[in-house]
């Protein structure tokens, strides 16, 4: 038995409604995880070697620093400040209300030594002791050498930042958290 012919362009319409109803609200879905919870980023350059590698792909997470602040040792997504349109990843290192100075690739944080366990090198840079203001936070890349960070752009604003690198997850070999260990000054 078949349906009548009016009931076929009916169950069409009805079959297509209900396809672009999901396909619209998949997108809805995404367009509101993207925009308020997650978003990927690709690092480019060796700047966070050996901790983050060039062409190493992240989840982000975004919402984390609505709930809290950004605290030393996470590593963080942000729009870079010479062009906006462009993020840069880098590790906090200095904190609201803190001095930061940097003596013969050593990490002065109040005038104690920052414990850095994650650098291959500390690097030969030297940086007069400053005052970070409110609302802002001094990051460094952890190739020393091989960083544009804080040391040439200033303090970064806490508005310029997207989130916290959460996850690898390309390629493969690299696939799990980002460690963001919470490194104190040192004894």
């Amino acid at each position: 038995m078949q349906a009548e012919p009016q009931q076929r362009p009916q169950q069409t319409r009805s079959a297509l409604r209900e396809v672009v109803e999901t396909l619209l609200f998949t997108l809805l879905i995404y367009l509101l995880i993207r925009t308020f919870l997650f978003e990927n980023y690709r690092v480019v350059g060796t700047s966070m070697h050996p901790t983050l590698a060039d062409g190493e792909f992240l989840v982000v997470n975004k919402l984390g620093y609505r709930l809290h602040q950004p605290q030393r040792g996470d590593i963080i997504v942000f729009r870079d400040p010479y062009s906006p349109d462009r993020k840069l990843i880098k590790r906090v290192i200095g904190l609201p209300g803190e001095s930061v100075e940097i003596r013969d690739g050593q990490v002065l944080i109040n005038d104690q030594i920052l414990d850095e366990p994650y650098l291959d090198e500390a690097g030969s840079s030297a940086r007069a002791a400053a005052a970070i203001g409110d609302d802002e936070y001094f990051v460094l890349g952890d190739n020393r050498n091989n960083s544009s960070d804080s040391r040439s752009w200033g303090t970064l604003p806490r508005a310029g930042i997207v989130g916290k690198a959460w996850l690898s997850y390309w390629p493969p070999a690299v696939w799990g958290l980002i460690p963001h260990e919470a490194y104190g000054i040192a004894p």
